[in-house]
């Protein structure tokens, strides 16, 4: 049946179900209040429009003033003034009034009807009541299922009296609008989380040089959405950060912390970039400003060589690690620590680092992939296990949705993150562009950590040339833009046994500004077998050339 389409069996029912009539009520009167509110008109109104039209039919039933309807909301600490005929400034002026307290507040915490005949400052909180001269007040609790959604008041400017039937009847038209409103904040409630969740989750991960990355959401089935998350970002240091997540909870409220969760990670992660404290700190500032909140959450810090991850579980479950050739295995050796919001303040997180070779793969995923209402943890994880191979991420995240849900709509929301170390295939060429400002110092550097290696350069071929790069980068962003701005380019290539690197601008350099500058470009000469500098219209070009230690050695 049609949470609006009532029928006339439901209108009998309902007819049966109010107090016989008193001498000045007549059947026919009974009959027509209970048409009131189940015209079958109604069922073709927006939630605002039926309760605005019902509103008004209260009005003019009941012969009233004013019916006014406030809604708990989301803290469910307070009424708000949502809906009124005959009182609209109290809805326009956004009139709140707490639980407890006053008329309205009363209902809410009796969960009962509530008539006064004397509308003062010690009666009622609200002074616009007053100040309208109502003499009278009757208010019903708006009820579905024994949760409160809020509160329906109708008030009076001359004195009357409210009887049993229709105090009644008032409470059917409260249950017929919180039917409505049901429905309709569930569906907003659902479409607000889902467009929240869509807009936070990665639409696409970042391209980061020697990690394949690919990942997975999956709403649980009636499609409700609940806290489940995953980011992946680069930092200053050259570090990459993983972090998967699932917030306690359901629906926009869970959906709402898992932003907030996301936005604090990256936050402190500026900062920190060791997950043991990441995670602490996260946990001190849910118990501090989100003190109901209970989540997981797995973070992985990669090292800028990409040798390692470093890795802190919040009450989540153990990644899955696969090396080439090696069966798959639970990483049992980062220890997992109490959720966030839940741990004491003195508890010491931890850090666990994981060498991670060539080819090796890690799976991050949240509990609904693993954890059926028929079958063991333990065996969802051995299936997991046994799905998981260091094979590119796209095809993992692919082998592990197919061998762990197939075709059944999954009972929680899933998400999964994928990671492989690539094998170490580097172009003997690389050319990238940065912006000119300071922070792009960290991007050079990251880049040229994970490319020198791979043409063979030593640990001190390497430290010389993030010196030498590093000061020639800097020289453009300081000396060749104005507040405009501009980019960097840099080129970088290997020749047997030397690498080449040129860093250009495409700017009209300005005179050093300050005493004793220039000793960018002796430094530059003694970390490199070669420098040359050449300026024009078109720009500045720097190139270094350096003999790898290797090549000397063989």
């Amino acid at each position: 049946m049609s949470q609006y389409n009532l029928t006339d069996h439901y209108a009998r029912t309902m007819l049966a179900a109010m107090p016989r009539a008193v001498d000045n009520n007549s059947t026919e009167d009974r009959l027509r209040r209970i048409e009131a509110i189940t015209d079958t008109q109604l069922a073709h109104l927006g939630t605002e429009d039926v309760l605005q039209e019902l509103l008004g039919r209260v009005r003019n039933v009941l012969g009233a003033d004013t019916a006014t309807v406030l809604l708990l909301d989301n803290t469910g600490q307070q009424l708000v003034a949502t809906a009124s005929s005959g009182l609209e400034e109290e809805v326009r002026q956004g009139v709140r009034v707490r639980v407890g307290e006053g008329f309205a507040g009363r209902i809410a915490t009796e969960l009962k009807p509530h008539v006064i005949d004397d509308v003062n400052a010690e009666t009622v909180v609200n002074p616009l009541l007053w100040r309208k001269g109502l003499r009278g007040l009757v208010g019903v609790p708006l009820l579905t299922e024994g949760e409160l959604l809020g509160i329906l008041h109708v008030g009076t400017l001359s004195k009357r009296a409210f009887d049993d039937e229709e105090v009644h009847w008032l409470r059917l038209v409260a249950d017929r609008m919180a039917v409505s409103l049901r429905g309709q904040l569930t569906a907003d409630e659902r479409n607000a989380a889902t467009a929240l969740q869509r807009s936070l989750l990665p639409s696409q991960l970042p391209a980061i040089p020697g990690l394949d990355l690919a990942s997975r959401y999956v709403p649980g089935e009636r499609l409700d959405i609940s806290g489940d998350w995953y980011d992946v970002f680069p930092l200053p240091s050259g570090r990459v950060c993983m972090v998967i997540g699932d917030v306690v909870g359901r629906g926009l409220s869970a959906a709402m912390v898992m932003g907030r969760l996301r936005t604090t990670v990256r936050s402190y992660c500026l900062d920190c970039e060791d997950p043991g404290e990441l995670l602490t700190k996260i946990d001190r500032y849910v118990r501090h400003f989100d003190s109901d909140v209970m989540a997981t959450i797995a973070c992985g810090v990669w090292e800028p060589s990409l040798e390692r991850v470093h890795l802190s579980l919040a009450g989540h479950l153990s990644p899955v690690f696969a090396a080439a050739e090696d069966e798959s295995r639970l990483v049992t050796e980062a220890p997992v620590d109490a959720p966030i919001g839940v741990s004491s303040a003195t508890q010491r997180r931890h850090s666990t680092a994981v060498d991670v070779p060539y080819g090796a793969a890690l799976l991050f995923y949240t509990d609904g992939l693993v954890e059926r209402r028929h079958q063991p943890l333990d065996e969802g994880l051995r299936q997991l296990r046994e799905a998981v191979h260091a094979g590119p991420a796209e095809l993992l995240c692919a082998d592990v949705m197919s061998r762990l849900v197939g075709v059944d709509p999954p009972g929680d929301d899933i998400a999964v993150l994928a990671v492989r170390r690539q094998h170490p295939e580097a172009p003997s060429a690389l050319r990238f562009d940065v912006d000119a400002v300071p922070e792009s110092l960290a991007e050079v550097r990251s880049q040229l950590r994970r490319w020198l290696p791979n043409m063979g350069a030593s640990a001190d071929d390497t430290a010389d040339l993030l010196v030498a790069v590093g000061e020639a980068v800097a020289n453009s962003i300081e000396h060749a833009y104005g507040p405009q701005g501009g980019k960097v380019c840099l080129r970088l290539e290997a020749h047997g046994d030397e690498v080449e690197i040129t860093v250009s601008d495409t700017g009209m350099w300005r005179s050093p500004r300050g005493t004793h500058r220039g000793r960018g470009t002796q430094l530059m000469r003694q970390l490199c077998d070669e420098l040359t500098v050449s300026h024009s219209d078109g720009g500045t070009h720097v190139q270094l050339r350096k003999r790898l230690a290797k090549g000397e050695a063989e």
